[in-house]
């Protein structure tokens, strides 16, 4: 987890990058203008910058120069534009910009500079996903495929979300089986794609990246999916479990 500042006077790419960066787990302050980012970065020192070039007060570039001139250019800064040259990209770059994205940012793109930006500040690696049981049908209690069970279209839930006291209905394998072939279609499939992406949600801790690999979506198309079915994502993020 790292503190990111995002300071852009466009509040739908504020909301935007804040949204997707709390979902890898950041902690993102928000600056409209280059006088909140220098109150930000006088309160907390950033681990990274996500620094728009065209500002109406004092634009990017000229900030950037300022930290450096204060000695106050201690953190990875990205800068970011959608209407920067060739020239004035090469330019934060010599000044001391790590990376520059172009606008509209590109979802890997930003994800990969972030890391990388992240990375360079030494900061420490994610801990690696814990170990996941897989139960097979053999194993004793588990539905199988008979009748109207989807019993093994899932593995089940990593082992650690679960204990003796939770209810058995909470696993997606006896979700999966009470789906009803009765249900209109539309409602039956919204059913089944409500409990595969909780299942989905829950295995990767709440990680809309992850989450988005697994299941071949695109992330803006995740997140209208979700909504769409008044699916929380993030109440499955950092469970501290």
């Amino acid at each position: 987890m790292a503190n990111i500042l995002v300071v852009d006077d466009e509040m739908g790419i504020r909301e935007l990058l804040s949204e997707i960066l709390g979902d890898e787990g950041h902690v993102v302050q928000l600056a409209e203008n280059a006088q909140q980012a220098r109150l930000a970065r006088q309160e907390a020192r950033p681990d990274l910058v996500l620094l728009d070039i065209w500002m109406p007060d004092t634009d990017g570039v000229t900030l950037l120069k300022e930290w450096q001139r204060d000695g106050l250019l201690t953190m990875p800064v990205i800068m970011m534009s959608g209407h920067a040259t060739i020239d004035t990209a090469v330019e934060a770059t010599r000044i001391g910009a790590l990376n520059f994205l172009e606008k509209p940012i590109a979802l890997q793109k930003l994800l990969k500079a972030v890391q990388q930006g992240l990375t360079r500040n030494s900061e420490a690696p994610k801990p690696a996903a814990p170990a996941l049981r897989v139960i097979s049908n053999d194993h004793p209690g588990a539905p199988s495929m008979s009748g109207n069970s989807f019993g093994s279209v899932a593995p089940a839930y990593e082992a650690r979300h679960f204990s003796a006291a939770q209810p058995v209905a909470a696993t997606p394998n006896n979700q999966f089986a009470s789906l009803s072939f009765d249900l209109p279609l539309r409602e039956a499939r919204d059913a089944f794609e409500r409990i595969y992406f909780e299942y989905h949600l829950n295995r990767e801790g709440g990680s809309m990246t992850r989450v988005a690999e697994k299941t071949g979506l695109e992330r803006t198309h995740l997140y209208r999916k979700l909504k769409q079915l008044g699916v929380e994502s993030m109440k499955y993020a950092k469970r501290g479990e």
